[in-house]
């Protein structure tokens, strides 16, 4: 039996269930494809599932490896798969319910990968499936957002704000984020139309009648955001359900994104990337052995950009 190198926890609970240990290499089954992962996006996801977040949800079965953000190369297919070929360069977004990708091998389904960025390395391709699914999937499939509406997007300079605010770019809206003053020229370099220091302005006061809220922060910050809608525009939250009769009282459509694997986003979004429009940013790169490091900085929600784990050269 073959093995690996794999990150997976043994039980619920803080940074010390982090297990970087040799596990039994996966195969693949007829309509999947085994990949040898070279790198893998961390998620505020990743270490929500190890303290146990949505356990009845996913119910996985312990220990578990963490991961869903990936960049690598197929090693195998199964019989039934024909458009992946082995040696082929991916990117994906594998789902939730399997096992993931902070290991040197996962398995994927080709409905849940496609074709690498050719300007992109894998260290700077794991950064982008999750945040720039979630934001086009939240932009475009939920919202409707087209070119000349505004949007606001709230923690412009994370790793879904940063996607969020290019991707809105790139398809010609009015761009207004939300930063902290470090992080005013970053999201400038991003492209905003607008920067806003939600720590000396409130949003509200500065910004009225948007087509569009993207919400990646809720709590108060998620309320105050119907402050700014016009009539009939849209809320989309990625980390918790809106108030849905404050939605009716202002005459609005506020909704949660749930983002889900999508290969056919993923090439149209690798075509953005490699057409200049949209470019991922990696603030820290830490070896695999080292993922308890890289829970500890997502968690601090200080982190600009992507962290990302190298798993293979």
């Amino acid at each position: 039996m073959k093995t690996m190198k794999a990150v997976r926890i043994q039980r619920y609970g803080g940074l010390e269930v982090l297990a970087y240990e040799d596990v039994l290499r996966p195969e693949p089954a007829a309509d999947e494809v085994l990949i040898r992962v070279h790198a893998a996006g961390v998620n505020p996801v990743d270490w929500k599932i190890r303290d146990g977040y949505a356990k009845e949800r996913f119910q996985h079965r312990l220990p578990h490896i963490l991961g869903c953000d990936l960049a690598g190369v197929v090693e195998s297919t199964g019989a039934d798969v024909s458009q992946l070929q082995p040696g082929d360069a991916v990117y994906g977004y594998i789902s939730l319910f399997r096992e993931g990708s902070y290991a040197e091998f996962t398995i994927a389904k080709p409905t849940e990968i496609a074709r690498k960025p050719d300007t992109l390395d894998f260290l700077q391709a794991a950064a982008v499936p999750v945040g720039a699914l979630t934001a086009w999937q939240a932009l475009f499939d939920i919202a409707d957002l087209t070119a000349g509406q505004t949007v606001l997007i709230h923690a412009a300079a994370g790793g879904v704000g940063s996607m969020a605010v290019q991707l809105a770019k790139a398809k010609g809206a009015r761009v207004i984020g939300t930063a902290s003053a470090r992080n005013a020229d970053f999201v400038r370099e991003l492209g905003v139309d607008e920067a806003i220091d939600y720590t000396a302005v409130r949003f509200e006061d500065a910004v009225s009648e948007v087509d569009v809220v993207f919400d990646t922060i809720g709590g108060e910050t998620q309320a105050r955001s119907f402050d700014v809608l016009k009539p009939r525009g849209v809320l989309v939250s990625a980390v918790s359900p809106p108030a849905a009769e404050t939605a009716a009282a202002r005459g609005v459509r506020a909704t949660m994104v749930g983002v889900q694997p999508n290969a056919a986003q993923l090439t149209e979004i690798a075509a953005f990337i490699d057409a200049g429009k949209v470019k991922p940013f990696v603030e820290t790169v830490l070896p695999l052995s080292e993922t308890a490091r890289a829970h500890e900085l997502s968690q601090s929600g200080r982190t600009r950009g992507k962290i990302v784990l190298s798993i293979a050269p």
